[in-house]
């Protein structure tokens, strides 16, 4: 199998080189931090173990906690319908609907980072918005490279728990046949992004990073663009790139090995998201306290909760937070058509987010 990898996008005007892997590696852009960092490899084992309980409320009636999570119109989108002031809400940490840009220079006004402004374009037709009048849209070149387009946001204030809600929309034939790296993401990160630059193919040690990204794999057998998967970097990972972990409980790579997620996991099965359709998806990372294992990792999809992975350790020491949260898509090499994606509606919280009423 080859491995996945991803440079994606990073924070500042440096223009690192961002990724690398066993097929001889590849570079991007790459200005202060990724949405991923590659996906692969082989051995290890996965999750944590223990109870995931403790700490930070999901909002909308559930907790972070072992218990269920809130699902539907039960979350802060039901109190802001179309959004409108959802921004100003106190769980809420960032929001951009990209209604206020108009080229893609303007959405540094909300973003750290911006890759790659000269390929990205702010939608106006009715059906490549998702809400109001705008979205970004993200091209990806027919190429025997890599390419990648993606926005980063910087949380100055880290965190402990982060939901992420955002609209996608993959075209109509989206294809991406004979691709070894491949995302298309909502990513949640603690301190993966180091001196302006990413670190995929560096393991996580439970004092230095984690990372997790809400995508479709192409290592799935599901139609393309792929099963919906969460991309993890955790102390416990199979080898130096991240675990792919499916709903089912299905740990790659070494899928013989099922996934520790403990006594309360439920198994769920793979979904693949829709071509030509705007879709909600909200991912949820809870950190867990240092010396147990009572992290959680969740997934929705258009309200409805696809994946949920308790008992997860993904740090060791309490000043290991919650740092950046990015969107955008990575494809190495994209051989055979142009594809695109677009964004809209992005709101991280504290609690559960829902979707846009």
């Amino acid at each position: 199998m080859r491995r996945l990898l991803l440079p994606l996008v990073l924070a500042s005007p440096l223009a690192l080189a961002a990724c690398g892997g066993d097929d001889g590696g590849e570079s991007g852009p790459s200005t202060g931090g990724a949405a991923s960092g590659g996906n692969g490899g082989t051995g290890g084992s996965a999750g944590g173990g223990g109870s995931a309980g403790g700490g930070g409320s999901a909002g909308g009636g559930g907790s972070a906690a072992t218990g269920a999570l809130p699902e539907g119109d039960t979350g802060l989108g039901a109190k802001y319908p179309g959004d409108v002031g959802i921004g100003s809400d106190p769980a809420v940490l960032f929001a951009d609907d990209f209604e206020a840009a108009t080229v893609p220079v303007d959405l540094r006004d909300k973003w750290d980072v911006v890759w790659d402004e000269t390929r990205l374009r702010i939608a106006t037709e009715a059906d490549n918005v998702n809400g109001g009048s705008k979205a970004v849209e993200m091209p990806f070149p027919k190429t025997s490279g890599s390419v990648g387009n993606g926005l980063m946001k910087h949380l100055l204030a880290e965190q402990d728990i982060l939901f992420l809600r955002f609209y996608q929309k993959f075209e109509a034939g989206f294809d991406v046949t004979g691709a070894g790296s491949f995302h298309n993401t909502g990513s949640i990160s603690a301190h993966y992004h180091v001196n302006g630059q990413s670190t995929p193919g560096v393991p996580a040690d439970g004092k230095n990073k984690f990372l997790v990204s809400y995508e479709a794999t192409v290592y799935s057998n599901g139609p393309p663009p792929g099963h919906l998967i969460a991309y993890v970097y955790h102390p416990e990972q199979r080898d130096d790139y991240g675990d792919i972990f499916y709903p089912t409980g299905e740990v790659s790579p070494n899928t013989s090995l099922p996934g520790n997620f403990g006594p309360d996991f439920v198994k769920r099965p793979n979904v693949a998201p829709a071509l030509d359709e705007w879709q909600c998806y909200e991912l949820m990372v809870k950190a867990n306290t240092p010396g147990q294992r009572d992290g959680r990792i969740a997934m929705w999809l258009d309200g409805k909760l696809i994946a949920d992975f308790p008992n997860m350790r993904l740090r060791d020491i309490d000043s290991l937070k919650i740092d950046y949260l990015g969107i955008g898509g990575y494809i190495s090499p994209n051989e055979v058509r142009e594809n695109k994606l677009w964004y809209d509606d992005v709101v991280a919280a504290t609690q559960y987010i829902g979707p846009r009423k």
